[in-house]
């Protein structure tokens, strides 16, 4: 079928907006059109050719929409249902999921981003993450797509796939955080808001957030933060064992990637404390840490592919949160935009202009 999409031709250069043929559903695919979907900054990494994508691919890891056309033995969607698409899949059948980390799903990591359509040039076109949600249509995989309720706007629910889904994952599925506990936040864009208010309905009972950025310090204000740390104008280690009587926070959830962020996100933790490593800047980062903060001292450095959660458990859950009203999406959201403007949402993502801009118009 024919469709619209915004297409990362090169690396570093304006996106190609244009006409897609887009490929017939195979067996366990459908095709939705999108309704909504998040510019996320791991998206202008892939542009700037620092996540392994190769061009021609569209990107963008989740998104929502409404069937309109599945393949066969999809017998539980049909057109017009509404569904989430989440770039994390869970087939069931592999290893990983049988042993309950479908964040590893084998469908996801063990292969390259699929081809889904094609240029008018001949050139194959690829899906990032396996959704490559900056299009009108996506090809898609059963597994990795969630019903919808009627009640979310599609803008907050085209959040879940991404930064709910890491950041709620890293409190309560990794991090398991407890009532009374202090939780340190490194990095307060769109995820370390999120892990900001998952804290906070954790019961947790000091609340750190960490940012160079004064806005952000302030949204995490209005989220719940207890305290708040200026990391361009202080010693961010020693101002939350300053805030947590020496000892360091109980939990760190390190939602910034760049490799200084994750050694101090280890060093602020406390002995025997819990860091989630969420944020990621390069896909070739090493990070050097001291051997006694990992031995002597006992401390657990965890990771968060999408905050090692079980999409068919956890989905409902965080669906649940957004339509009792305890999370809050809108101060996140910071514009809604149309296809044709992804150049100025990558520009406004990269400066911090915007949190997320979500696309609600292709």
């Amino acid at each position: 079928m024919e469709t619209r999409a915004a297409v990362l031709a090169d690396f570093e250069t304006p996106f190609a907006i244009g006409p897609l043929t887009l490929a017939e559903p195979s067996p366990g695919q459908l095709v939705v059109r999108t309704t909504a979907a998040p510019f996320c900054s791991t998206d202008w990494m892939g542009w700037r050719a620092m996540r392994r994508k190769v061009p021609p691919v569209i990107l963008g890891h989740t998104a929502v929409g409404v069937v309109e056309s599945v393949g066969s033995g999809v017998t539980d969607l049909r057109a017009g249902d509404r569904v989430l698409v989440a770039g994390t899949p869970q087939c069931g059948e592999c290893f990983y999921c049988g042993i309950g980390r479908p964040d590893q799903c084998s469908v996801l990591m063990d292969g390259s981003d699929p081809v889904v359509g094609m240029l008018g040039d001949g050139r194959e076109v690829r899906a990032a993450g396996r959704v490559g949600a900056y299009s009108r249509h996506l090809l898609v995989e059963r597994i990795q797509v969630h019903a919808l309720p009627a009640s979310l706007p599609d803008a907050t629910a085209s959040l879940i796939g991404c930064g709910i889904s890491t950041a709620l994952g890293a409190v309560f599925r990794i991090a398991e955080v407890q009532p009374g506990q202090s939780v340190a936040v490194v990095g307060l864009g769109h995820l370390g808001l999120w892990a900001v208010q998952a804290a906070r309905l954790a019961g947790a009972g000091r609340i750190i957030g960490i940012d160079g950025n004064p806005a952000r310090r302030e949204l995490a204000r209005g989220f719940g933060a207890t305290d708040l740390v200026d990391s361009a104008r202080v010693d961010s280690v020693e101002a939350v064992r300053a805030l947590t009587e020496g000892r360091g926070a109980d939990v760190v959830i390190e939602a910034a990637g760049p490799e200084l962020a994750t050694r101090q996100a280890v060093l602020m933790a406390r002995r025997a404390g819990t860091i989630v490593l969420a944020g990621v800047a390069h896909s070739a980062t090493e990070v050097t840490l001291p051997q006694l903060q990992l031995t002597v001292q006992g401390k657990r450095i965890l990771g968060c592919q999408n905050g090692q959660i079980r999409p068919d458990v956890d989905m409902p859950r965080w669906i649940g949160m957004l339509e009792r009203g305890e999370l809050d999406a809108s101060p996140i959201i910071t514009r809604e935009y149309d296809l044709t403007e992804i150049d100025e949402v990558l520009r406004r993502s990269m400066s911090l202009d915007d949190v997320t801009g979500v696309f609600t118009s292709f």
